[in-house]
């Protein structure tokens, strides 16, 4: 079969013919449709995100796909069903600690390697075998629509972190990060699960008018000027009631007093969730007060990526009619254009912006 394959870092992918993957038990085929490319896949490639990952490696986060063959444990899954490959793989052997890999992109810790050079290729290929329970049934659709379905890749990171933060209807969520791909999605599925309000700051003015074209009085932006207080303070006045949850999607180059300032909003009881990148570069901690803690029982936790069951649950979001994938502007490469692709979602990785590869 064709594939891209990430020979090493720093390096074109060379597109090359590669066996085929076979079956094991508890493993799934899949013939793969369409592979989403993550705005900061030129920083994996480079290295420059420092992420764990042994080379060679077929790379991709997530496919749109329909199944070729599954093992004996499958008691659903039939070939020809379309399938949304989560990639985020868990070892099976302990329910409680498990190891964790996102194949064909990155590995937490020395397990999550091991378990990487079993479930090693990602998506930019023809194929892709995955755990079974990684193939997750999203119904019928027209093959031209399997791109648009790779949004689900980018809205399950913020949906993760909105399940942990057990965000309820009506409740007012702040997004620190809100401009970005990941951000500005995490708007939309706050809003597709009954969000009353959403605080959405950033420094692009355009991407947020764009926030508020797209989903109304909901949201409110704030532009924000670097200087941590008085930015705090302004996000706090946007809100039209206290701010009872805060997500952080912020990238690795943003600052710590960025997050801090968005963190700090939250009410007394209030929770937040850290998902992005801040401090994985180096740099200033995070450094969140102790005594403010303390004394307004603020609840603070982090994410990675989300639960088993989060994308069958967001899957009957979109089929409800919560969720429009039709916010996504999608743009499409073949295969054999893998390179070409990445350079486009570095240039193009802003709110609702996709970039696709299709084998």
């Amino acid at each position: 079969m064709k594939a891209a394959i990430l020979k090493s870092l720093g390096h074109p992918l060379a597109i090359e013919e590669i066996p085929a993957p076979l079956i094991g038990t508890g493993e799934v085929i899949v013939d793969v449709v369409a592979a989403p490319v993550l705005p900061y896949a030129n920083e994996v490639f480079s290295g420059e995100r420092r992420y764990s990952v042994e080379l060679p490696i077929v790379p991709g986060c997530g496919a749109i796909g329909r199944v070729r063959a599954s093992g004996p444990d499958a008691t659903h899954l039939e070939a020809g069903d379309w399938v949304f490959c989560d990639p985020t793989v868990r070892s099976r052997d302990d329910a409680l600690m498990p190891d964790i890999t996102l194949q064909g992109w990155s590995a937490r810790g020395e397990g999550g390697l091991r378990l990487q050079r079993h479930y090693h290729d990602g998506p930019f290929a023809e194929q892709i075998r995955v755990p079974t329970e990684n193939a997750i049934r999203i119904g019928d659709i027209a093959r031209e629509e399997a791109a648009r379905w790779c949004a689900l890749t980018v809205m399950l990171v913020p949906y993760g972190g909105l399940l942990a933060a057990s965000l309820q209807a009506g409740e007012t969520l702040l997004v620190s990060g809100a401009t970005g791909n990941f951000g500005s999605a995490c708007v939309a599925v706050a809003l597709a699960m009954g969000a009353g309000c959403v605080v959405a700051p950033g420094r692009n003015r355009q991407v947020l008018d764009d926030l508020r074209r797209r989903f109304g009085e909901r949201v409110r932006t704030v532009v924000l000027t670097g200087d941590e207080e008085a930015d705090r303070e302004r996000m706090r006045q946007a809100a039209p009631c206290p701010i009872d949850c805060v997500l952080d999607l912020l990238p690795p180059s943003a600052p710590a007093k960025a997050a801090r300032a968005a963190i700090m909003t939250v009410r007394p009881n209030g929770r937040v969730v850290l998902m992005g990148g801040v401090g994985m570069l180096g740099g200033e901690d995070l450094r969140l007060p102790y005594p403010w803690i303390m004394r307004n029982d603020i609840t603070v936790r982090g994410k990675w990526m989300s639960a088993p069951e989060a994308a069958t649950r967001m899957m009957r979001l979109i089929r409800a009619g919560l969720l429009d994938l039709g916010q996504f502007d999608v743009t499409t490469f073949a295969l054999e254009r893998a390179n070409e692709a990445v350079a486009h979602a570095a240039e193009h990785g802003g709110a609702f912006k996709m970039t696709v590869v299709q084998p």
